[in-house]
């Protein structure tokens, strides 16, 4: 057991904004929790992007996906994966930096036929990270853990598994973690905060930070982990 373990752990989404790269940044381990059910109307198939029409929905065509997984949901058509590329190259190609990432992407979308949603996400978020953004972690998935118990519970039981000093949550926790029984076990509960990001140039429209990572790295390149966390390592 490490003598000091911050770990986070969230749901794998699609191409995710900063701050969930952040929150990547801030832990020694970030753990793929995506053994859990499936939420409609999230981020784990969807995102945003910023051409020079505006913001665009980019959507992975998965069905209800009710009563599903995260990591059991199977992607049956592939169609979206060549519009996708489309929707980003179209939207980026005139962006500073369009050069140092088309093979990426190209890639990934043209390159690979993706058959579960869950491995797509993991890909993704993880070569962004490490490739991209320089961000020194590792990962890890919660299937490989035999986990019971209710969902506090189960993540409780997953951290101490881990051997976890530190649990660094998303501020939308403080709304419903108990954080006595955090203490019981003895560990550490902290809280990201998401505030104070600079802005960078965008191409069109009001500025807006909620908009895929791809945007930030098509408009800054190299400089991208400035503008998540640069400013704090200052």
């Amino acid at each position: 057991m490490d003598p000091s373990l911050r770990v986070a752990v969230l749901q794998s989404n699609y191409l995710p904004w900063k701050g969930y790269f952040d929150l990547i940044h801030d832990v020694d381990l970030f753990v793929f929790y995506d053994d859990v059910q499936y939420t409609k109307n999230d981020w784990r198939n969807r995102n945003r992007i910023k051409t020079v029409n505006g913001e665009q929905w980019i959507t992975i065509p998965i069905g209800s996906g009710h009563g599903v997984r995260i990591d059991q949901i199977q992607l049956e058509r592939h169609d979206w994966q060549r519009k996708h590329w489309e929707s980003i190259r179209q939207g980026y190609a005139k962006a500073p930096h369009f050069s140092r990432y088309k093979s990426f992407f190209e890639d990934l979308y043209l390159g690979r036929t993706w058959q579960r949603l869950s491995e797509l996400n993991q890909y993704a978020i993880k070569t962004i990270s490490a490739e991209f953004l320089g961000a020194r972690v590792q990962f890890a998935c919660s299937d490989a853990y035999k986990l019971q118990g209710g969902k506090q519970e189960r993540l409780l039981n997953l951290l101490q598994v881990l051997g976890a000093t530190e649990y660094l949550s998303g501020p939308a926790g403080r709304a419903y973690i108990d954080e006595a029984q955090f203490a019981a076990r003895g560990i550490r509960l902290s809280y990201k905060s998401y505030d104070d990001y600079p802005a960078y140039p965008q191409q069109s429209g009001p500025f807006n930070h909620y908009v895929s990572v791809v945007d930030l790295l098509f408009m800054t390149g190299d400089e991208a982990p400035s503008y998540i966390w640069g400013q704090r390592l200052r």
